[in-house]
């Protein structure tokens, strides 16, 4: 999925899945029921024949348009040979029309009202109607109101995509280009204070920059979902995204705000004790965190052995992908788009006659193989993806709209799969098993005991920082509107960054790019949700069987739990179905009260077990995790599993051809 709505999370970005757009929702009440695991469901979809026939015809019309498009999208991004800019725009046109084609919702409609419907049809049929309803303003005045926000919101993008953004040097006063990115990691790194004052002065900058035009957005966002029913804009897009309403996610996000207060204030305090009370300021706060282990941990994650690792880690969960057909573009180059995406141009999906349609899916990164940290970034960043892979690759359904990654897929759910396999990188567990250089050795615990004394004790500002956004799109949508000025837009931000993270934060809240975008607007809260639910699956599982890495019992629920409903079922619904326990900030708040010292120790622990057990899959062994695995470089293919006997033989391919391009006579470094 493309990375333009992902959690920001001081320096680094996380998270993949594309921004939704919804434009009206299913009242809770009306949603299909949780859907079947694909063990318990019926192989052909019973019921009136033309029925299944009418639901067929619309799957059949659904993949055409949805494969057309993102085979052209990757074609782009890519800047693969033959690829046109005019298909894409033909082929995203052509999706979007079938998506907000209202005759369709009619007739999914019009299905629904027979007496007759067998349980899976009338499964099918709603979230058929869930889908269409996302993309389909019934209303003429809202759907003009939509019409309106459209070009408002693009122009407001194109404004903000090219305004002049950067620092200027304290001594010389010249102006440096730079972006949002650019100047969040210049106050991580940055040597002299007065550069890294104004770098934070720069992202400071985006707010009043944006804040006339984004006022008159929030006018007309509110004014669009007090004409669909709600109470406001925030409203209206938790209701579309998760199935409930704004009041009872802030009931859970109250919650973990409570918890995690005095948490925060005594971590400033701790920082202030350690680094003075200068560590504080917002443009000094990311530099005295930035304790850097990357030297230290890089020989232990060789960037050519990254796609082995994830394999065999996947392969001792019991994860299967399948069949599925997985192509990774993992390197940087010229022309290739500059931010990294997983999606998939084939949802899988059980046809009505029980054919099991498997998916393909592609993913691309930036990596620049000899650069310092780039192979555990490598790393991670598979995880990641490869737990949206696995995720997609198991909906098992009788309709692809129940494994496509937009509305209404909810992105609690679609990034709790992936954020709970990425967590396993953190993991003493893991790390004794698979952190290995490439000389055979495992990374020492001293520098596991560094990582863990660098971040845990500072962990809470991340959550602090991702809660501050939900509420300040809260307190922005139920702001009246002849108070929705400059200074108040400005002075809101300032106030919710002091009571949520306990002063000005680096990540100044009008410089998050989520707050503009329809499709990713009042949906942050989705990753903070996420972050609770991982830390409440990892618990199950550790409570239940006492490990998590190398147990194929982990993949086989997550399977038959998680994956297999795709959105057919409601995310809250599935962390009480695996964890047997309604979503709580319980999990979350425990890990982040645990003493450093106490935490080392039950890390040292699973660690030292780690190294005398090894990885249940060796180093070199073949694996099968159900998968083709295609390693391309733009149209160059270097390597493919079916052809080069495994996915062993093709990480072998792999890692000669990193080899060849980026060690060429530096190739100690590869022995």
């Amino acid at each position: 999925m493309l990375s333009r709505c992902q959690p920001i999370r001081s320096s680094a970005v996380l998270g993949s899945i594309r921004g939704r757009l919804c434009a009206t929702h299913t009242p809770a009440r009306n949603r299909p029921g949780v859907a079947r695991s694909a063990s318990t469901m019926v192989k052909q979809l019973d019921g009136p024949t033309e029925v299944t026939n009418f639901i067929s015809d619309l799957n059949n019309k659904y993949e055409k348009v949805h494969k057309a498009f993102e085979d052209n999208f990757w074609a782009t991004k890519m800047n693969l040979q033959g690829c046109s800019s005019e298909a894409l725009a033909r082929t995203k046109t052509d999706y979007d029309s079938f998506l907000a084609d209202p005759t369709n919702l009619k007739a999914v409609k019009e299905q629904l009202q027979r007496s007759d419907l067998s349980e899976e049809q009338r499964k099918v049929l709603g979230v058929l109607e869930r889908t269409f309803r996302c993309y389909i303003t019934e209303d003429p005045t809202a759907s003009s109101l939509k019409e309106k926000l459209n070009e408002a919101e693009a122009k407001l993008a194109a404004a903000r995509n090219t305004m002049q953004l950067g620092y200027s040097d304290p001594e010389s006063g010249a102006f440096t280009a730079a972006s949002s990115v650019q100047l969040r990691n210049l106050m991580r790194v940055a040597e002299a204070e007065g550069t890294r004052r104004s770098a934070y002065e720069g992202l400071r900058s985006i707010g009043p920059f944006v804040s006339e035009a984004f006022l008159g957005i929030i006018k007309d966002r509110n004014k669009l979902a007090k004409l669909l029913g709600f109470e406001d804009y925030y409203d209206y897009k938790v209701t579309a995204a998760e199935g409930f309403g704004k009041a009872r996610l802030f009931e859970i996000l109250d919650d973990l705000e409570a918890k995690t207060r005095p948490i925060m204030e005594a971590a400033r305090q701790r920082l202030a004790t350690e680094k003075g009370q200068a560590a504080l300021e917002p443009h000094n706060m990311s530099q005295a965190l930035a304790g850097d282990t990357t030297k230290a941990t890089d020989p232990y994650f060789p960037f050519e052995d990254a796609v082995d690792v994830w394999g065999r880690t996947f392969a001792g969960l019991g994860i299967q992908y399948k069949g599925s057909v997985m192509t990774l573009d993992l390197c940087d180059r010229q022309g290739k788009y500059s931010n990294g995406f997983c999606h998939w141009p084939q949802p899988a999906w059980r046809k009505s006659d029980g054919a099991w349609v498997p998916a393909h899916a592609n993913f691309t990164s930036l990596a620049t193989p000899d650069q310092l940290g780039s192979g555990k970034t490598a790393l991670e960043t598979l995880l990641h993806e490869g737990g949206h892979a696995a995720h997609f690759a198991n909906v098992d359904q009788y309709s692809p709209f129940f494994s496509q990654e937009r509305a209404p897929t909810s992105v609690a759910y679609a990034e709790n799969q992936s954020m709970f396999l990425d967590s396993l990188a953190g993991d003493g567990a893991w790390l004794g098993r698979y952190a290995v250089s490439r000389q055979g050795e495992v990374m020492p615990w001293s520098v596991v005991e560094q990582m863990v004394q660098d971040t845990h004790p500072y962990e809470v500002f991340m959550v602090r920082a991702m809660l501050a956004v939900p509420y300040f799109e809260k307190a922005l949508y139920e702001m009246p509107e002849e108070q929705l000025t400059p200074e108040a837009l400005q002075a809101l931000a300032d106030e919710v960054e002091a009571k949520v993270q306990g002063g000005l934060s680096p990540r100044p809240l009008l410089s998050v790019p989520h707050i503009l975008a329809d499709e990713s607007s009042c949906y942050y809260h989705g990753y903070v949700l996420a972050e609770m639910s991982v830390h409440q699956t990892r618990d199950h599982f550790l409570e239940k069987y006492g490990h998590i890495v190398d147990n194929p019992q982990v993949g086989k629920d997550l399977t038959s739990v998680y994956w297999e409903p795709g959105n057919g079922a409601m995310f809250l619904d599935l962390v009480q179905q695996l964890t047997g326990k309604p979503l709580l900030a319980d999990a979350w708040v425990a890990k982040l009260q645990l003493p450093t010292d106490q935490l080392l120790a039950k890390q040292k622990q699973d660690y030292e077990a780690a190294v005398k057990a090894g990885a249940k899959f060796k180093p070199g062994s073949e694996i099968d995790i159900g998968m083709r695995v295609r390693l391309v470089h733009g149209d160059e293919v270097i390597s493919d599993s079916d052809a080069d006997g495994g996915i062993q033989g093709a990480c072998a391919k792999f890692k000669a051809w990193v080899r060849q391009q980026y060690f060429a006579g530096k190739d100690e470094k590869m022995e």
